[in-house]
């Protein structure tokens, strides 16, 4: 049929088209013609849609032949997209954004209905990496860009996209490191290895949940959020995402803010709750002016742990004394959990110098 008459199809997947390639494809096509038929399927009375073969379709056009073999199949919608995509899939050189975009086309497909493991099944995936690439649909368009630039590996794209959307830009630019060569005005953008934005994020973003300070199942504490079980965002809500990482640090909360907030709310609940609660800070310093919060050095914080030698019992704060009351950290390291501490700067058992927490 004549190119004139053929439609490229939306639903297709495929959106980059590596020139040189296609040039050579094109040559080829000049001397020996289209020698695999594109799939085509009725669109109007004269018109067809390709559902296979938008490479061969742009290639003959810059061949400048008339006409390409097709073979013309009646298709539902559904079908056609299915197919579509599933054969795009199968190509050694499609980029992992259309694999992305493939798969969610097939997963939002209303009939038939596909689940991960099936679309695994039908292309040869495995379940964990069908879902890794689902998960590209969504990163920010900073990482877009710098993935279809080839700026940033696929490994940092996935790393990317598992984290909240206001947390990937600036762990995008933790995938880089600036450096200035023989003199130059404007440093040089050197990528960094997986390994080193993962350490970035495990630093800076997630959180080991087991350590939070307040009820992870409170889903009035911060209402908007809700509770932490239910919460798709940490990382235990998707095992396919996240299953080697959970064996190793165990779940983890991807949104710092969020976090943030309810330490906040765990504070403000406990101090409400109990205001005898002393407040104090874990850093030193003078205390500032009208607050409650007790600097590092206007305390004594009394261990928990047993003492390892007689050496150590006789330390004071391994010792209760009479002004021994409860604690909450409010400013500084572990913010919102409770210790037991002495403030009286007159105990005899714990001078103001010893502040061990």
């Amino acid at each position: 049929v004549s190119l004139a008459l053929l439609n490229e199809s939306k639903p297709n997947p495929r959106r980059t088209f590596e020139e040189t390639a296609l040039k050579e494809l094109a040559e080829s096509i000049r001397t020996q013609g289209v020698l695999s038929p594109l799939l085509v399927r009725p669109l109007t009375e004269n018109g067809f849609e390709i559902v296979a073969g938008a490479r061969r379709y742009r290639a003959a056009q810059m061949a400048e032949v008339p006409t390409v073999p097709v073979r013309i199949v009646n298709l539902t919608d559904a079908q056609a997209v299915e197919m579509s995509i599933v054969e795009n899939l199968q190509r050694k050189d499609v980029h992992p954004l259309e694999e992305a975009q493939g798969f969610r086309a097939l997963l939002d497909l209303e009939e038939p209905k596909y689940s991960i493991e099936q679309i695994a099944a039908k292309v040869g995936k495995s379940a964990v990496f069908v879902a890794s690439r689902l998960k590209l649909t969504d990163l920010v368009p900073a990482a877009v860009d710098a993935f279809y630039a080839d700026e940033i590996g696929v490994g940092h794209a996935i790393l990317l996209a598992k984290l909240p959307a206001d947390q990937q830009e600036p762990a995008l630019k933790a995938c880089f490191k600036e450096v200035y060569n023989n003199g130059a005005s404007k440093p040089a953008r050197i990528l960094l290895p997986v390994r080193n934005l993962q350490f970035w994020i495990d630093s800076n973003i997630l959180l080991v949940l087991k350590d939070a300070p307040f009820n992870k199942r409170d889903a009035e504490l911060v209402p908007a959020a809700g509770s932490c079980a239910d919460c798709p965002k940490r990382t235990g809500h998707n095992k396919l995402l996240f299953g080697d990482d959970l064996g190793r640090q165990g779940d983890r909360c991807t949104d710092p803010g969020c976090y943030a907030a309810k330490v906040s709310a765990h504070v403000a609940k406990s101090i409400a709750a109990k205001p005898e609660l002393v407040q104090i800070s874990t850093a030193y310093g003078g205390q500032k002016k009208g607050s409650p919060v007790l600097p590092r050095n206007k305390y004594t914080s009394i261990r928990d742990d047993k003492p390892k030698s007689k050496d150590d019992a006789k330390r004071p704060e391994f010792n209760m004394c009479k002004f021994t009351t409860e604690a909450i950290i409010t400013e500084g390291n572990e913010v919102g959990t409770i210790h037991k501490v002495c403030a009286n700067p007159s105990c005899p058992v714990h001078p103001p110098t010893q502040t061990t927490i």
